[in-house]
């Protein structure tokens, strides 16, 4: 029996978790997906990912999945919160959201080449080296301009990032990132130094998954160990004005770190010392204003993951929110029908707009909460510094939702066919 995308040609541009999410979705539907991406390999960069137990459904609802990324993962039962001066505040255990789902914590590249790996196998067509630089769309047709071929499908799905090309057509001009503000020193490394000084070793333990946040006025510091504590990984948030239009990526210096945590307590430091050069980066974190739609005129083109929204990171939810644009878009697909592709991604972005905009606020608030803390009160209150876990973020089944509200959203959209993404923050 013929699955329901069978004969829906799909195009996906940009490999990352929106896009092979959104690629594997679509291909286990039956469509016919092509994937392009211009990097001329499979990249193993990176270091440490958050995906909740929101994405993590998704993960476990791939068959083998789950068992290939638990070696790999990081696995604690809770975050310890200490104050720059090392003055222990409180630990936020997990424990509570286990009826949530399964969070999976783990280097960036490992796991996407597990999800990578699982996309290959359902046979999703992935071409590396492959830079698209113009799209096109008319009333039956989307496609890109990819290495100077003209290439068409009934769709594009374009997760092409933060400076996504995509979002020129979708909006008519192009638009330029801006600096959040601050950056983010993260290294992973071996726990070899580590484990040399008698103030770090503790964190190589191998049989102890370790997780820890150091809170200081406008800076926070946060360390993970895992793979039974051979592996460590780091991120150093603070603050900067630095033009992102130089660059959002740079090799990060161990001093220039040192410098950010100036009086803080010597375990921090050394740390930060105990880093190679060459794992250490500099990333800027940059933001875009809500965008008034996520698709083109035509409604054969949409944007997802950070094309479409960039996520601070401590949202601690932007590739999971990414997975879940994946899931929704397949799912308006096959419920649509080749012949309907517009209706498709007029309710994948109704369904989606809402729920991504509120969540991109928590990296705001979460941010805030410990950025501008007055730190006499958070020693005098600790509880204060935890994260919100809040269940409407957490236990989401995106799949069911978009199951359940697929036909009430493109009725509302045919009652309002002038319908727009409301884009206030307030």
């Amino acid at each position: 029996m013929a699955k329901p995308c069978t004969g829906l040609k799909v195009a996906i541009v940009g490999a990352g978790f929106a896009g092979l999410t959104t690629a594997i979705e679509c291909r286990k539907r039956g469509a016919d997906v092509v994937l392009f991406d211009s990097s001329p390999s499979r990249r193993q960069l990176g270091d440490i990912i958050s995906f909740g137990s929101n994405s993590g459904r998704i993960f476990r609802s791939w068959p083998g999945v789950e068992e290939a990324l638990d070696p790999i993962c990081h696995h604690s039962d809770g975050l310890v919160f200490r104050a720059y001066d090392d003055d222990y505040l409180c630990t936020q255990k997990w424990g509570a959201e286990a009826d949530w789902g399964k969070r999976f914590n783990g280097h960036r590249g490992e796991i996407h080449e597990i999800v990578w790996n699982h996309a290959v196998d359902l046979g999703v067509d992935i071409r590396l080296g492959n830079k698209v630089t113009e799209y096109f769309e008319t009333e039956t047709e989307a496609g890109a301009v990819v290495n100077g071929e003209r290439i068409a499908a009934d769709v594009v799905l374009a997760g092409d990032g933060v400076r996504s090309t995509a979002r020129t057509i979708v909006l008519g001009f192009e638009d330029k990132p801006k600096s959040s503000g601050y950056a983010v020193y993260r290294s992973w490394m071996p726990t070899d130094k580590l484990k040399d000084n008698p103030l770090t070793a503790w964190l190589a333990d191998p049989n102890i998954d370790h997780h820890v946040g150091w809170l200081g006025p406008d800076v926070h510091f946060l360390v993970a160990t895992l793979q039974k504590g051979t592996a460590c990984s780091w991120v150093l948030t603070h603050k900067d004005e630095a033009d992102v239009e130089e660059s959002w990526s740079a090799p990060g210096y161990v001093e220039d770190a040192v410098k950010a945590v100036d009086g803080w307590a010597p375990i921090v430091h050394a740390i930060i010392r105990a880093t190679p050069e060459d794992a250490l980066v500099d990333w800027k974190l940059v933001f875009r204003d809500p965008l008034p739609t996520w698709i083109s005129p035509k409604r054969r083109i949409a944007l997802i993951g950070d094309a479409a929204h960039p996520f601070l990171p401590t949202s601690i939810q932007g590739a999971s929110q990414s997975m879940e644009d994946g899931v929704t878009a397949a799912i308006c697909l096959e419920l649509a029908g080749k012949g309907n592709v517009p209706e498709a991604l007029r309710a994948y972005e109704k369904i989606r707009y809402p729920r991504v905009l509120a969540t991109q606020r928590t990296g705001v608030t979460n941010r805030d909460n410990w950025h501008k803390a007055d730190f006499d009160y958070v020693k005098k209150n600790p509880e204060s510094v935890k994260l919100p876990r809040q269940d409407w973020v957490l236990n989401f089944d995106c799949s069911g939702h978009a199951y359940q509200v697929y036909a009430e959203t493109v009725e509302e959209l045919k009652e309002n066919p002038d319908w727009k993404p409301d884009t206030s923050l307030s």
